[in-house]
């Protein structure tokens, strides 16, 4: 990997001995480097930035921002524009099983040794700015990034938009995919808030991609008062069903038949629309033919998203961990058809609203498992089942693990019945690292 110009104090390996030799030592120190987990802001990026001697992005770069909808709407703008031979690099988050996950050149995740050099230019670079967790990722990202000079960086905001560290990057294309009630303690509690929040990713004189029919208007407003260009589903842009597949209807009215997407559910077509616009915004320089929109929407791929293995039991995997995406999960579960019965491990965060989560899934599931995640922010089995005791007042059990959880679903579970896991990605991380509940019950 290419280093670039930079003053002897920021390479790594020069000077005085590297503060942490693995990935794993990297990680637990930054979760401790700054006293709030969360902290909302361009100031501390932009200056550990400026001292890496960076600039601008040599590259264009497309943000995704949005309630709902982000993971997939970059998964889909990476594959379309690899299949169309373009080195494409992605930036998303969280991750389910490895850290790497988050930062891809490719197609594939990067390796250890180039991100822990990363992080040691970031720590010599920052002196002694608090950054937070997810600030160290996003600035190793990009350099990274800057580093290997893609064709294409897409980089998916981790909470709000306009005050969060990927928005230190003016996007040539924003894209915000839904607005929904989510992190409402840093977003606000309406949706006009939450709205104008995500919007603070448009820019001026660039496309700004609406990937919702219904979004609240203050969105296209502010895409309109920043003198950004709105592109809405359902207004600039739309899909409509076709006989096998769909069309894609562009603006300028332009038409593609395309096949359905890999990824499950109706709300894709959705997604796909909006990556595809996002992709038309850079034509001028990153032409892509139809013929890689549908290669790259039969490539696409996203782990822990209506996630189905097959087996005498079918187990399904699903992040949903807000109400709007449950109702997503349970239009999923309501066309999916499965025979047997349908048991759920549940587990959420103690900033999520579980009540919201489990409502629209109730028709669909026959029994809770109720869980918590190792994660330290993990809402407490005891606390969830306290939660939901005016909705699910007979859970199956309390299991203070996921193991646990799993193993017990497994064993009620008979031959064509279904195993559903949900409720945040370290509940998903955790049981697809144990997919047959094989762990003991200890």
């Amino acid at each position: 990997m290419k280093a670039l110009d930079r003053p002897d104090s920021l390479e790594s390996g020069s000077g005085s001995a590297r503060r942490f030799e693995t990935l794993d030592a990297w990680l637990d120190w930054q979760v401790t480097l700054n006293p709030k987990r969360m902290e909302l802001g361009l100031e501390r990026v932009g200056e550990v930035w400026r001292r890496l001697g960076h600039g601008d992005p040599p590259f264009p770069v497309i943000t995704v921002g949005g309630t709902n909808g982000k993971g997939s709407c970059v998964a889909m703008i990476d594959a379309i524009a690899r299949a169309a031979g373009y080195r494409c690099a992605s930036y998303s988050s969280p991750h389910l099983l490895r850290y790497n996950e988050r930062i891809r050149i490719d197609g594939d995740p990067i390796a250890d040794a180039p991100l822990c050099d990363s992080f040691e230019r970031i720590d010599r670079a920052r002196g002694d700015v608090p950054l937070t967790y997810f600030e160290f990722g996003t600035l190793a990202a990009m350099d990274l990034f800057v580093q290997e000079r893609p064709d294409l960086a897409v980089l998916e905001v981790g909470l709000g938009g306009r005050l969060d560290a990927v928005n230190l990057f003016d996007a040539d294309v924003s894209v915000v995919t839904t607005i929904g009630r989510d992190h409402t303690a840093w977003l606000g509690d309406t949706l006009d808030e939450i709205a104008i929040e995500k919007a603070g990713i448009f820019r001026a004189g660039r496309p700004a991609v609406i990937g919702q029919r219904d979004a609240p208007e203050i969105l296209r407003e502010e895409a309109i008062r920043v003198g950004a260009l709105p592109l809405q589903l359902g207004r600039e842009f739309d899909h409509a069903s076709a006989e096998a597949g769909w069309i894609w209807l562009g603006p300028n009215g332009r038409r593609f038949a395309l096949p359905l997407p890999t990824m499950r559910g109706g709300f894709q077509l959705d997604n796909a629309s909006a990556a595809m616009v996002a992709l038309d915004g850079l034509a001028e320089r990153l032409p892509v033919p139809p013929s890689a929109m549908r290669t790259g929407l039969q490539r696409a791929r996203l782990s822990g998203r209506f996630e189905v293995y097959p087996g005498p039991v079918t187990r399904i995997f699903d992040v949903a961990h807000n109400g709007s995406a449950a109702r997503s999960l349970a239009d999923n579960l309501r066309a999916f058809k499965t025979g047997g019965r349908i048991r759920a491990v549940l587990a959420v965060l103690a900033d999520k609203d579980p009540e919201a989560i489990v409502a629209p899934l109730l028709p669909h599931v026959d029994q809770w498992y109720l869980s918590q995640s190792d994660d330290e922010r993990a809402l407490s089995v005891d606390a969830l089942a306290e939660r939901l005791s005016g909705l699910v007042p007979n859970p199956a059990g309390r299991f203070a693990r996921i193991e646990q959880a799993l193993n017990a679903a497994n064993r009620a579970s008979a031959e064509g019945d279904s195993l559903l896991v949900m409720g945040s990605f370290t509940t998903v991380g955790q049981a697809l690292r144990y997919p047959r509940g094989t762990c003991a019950d200890s």
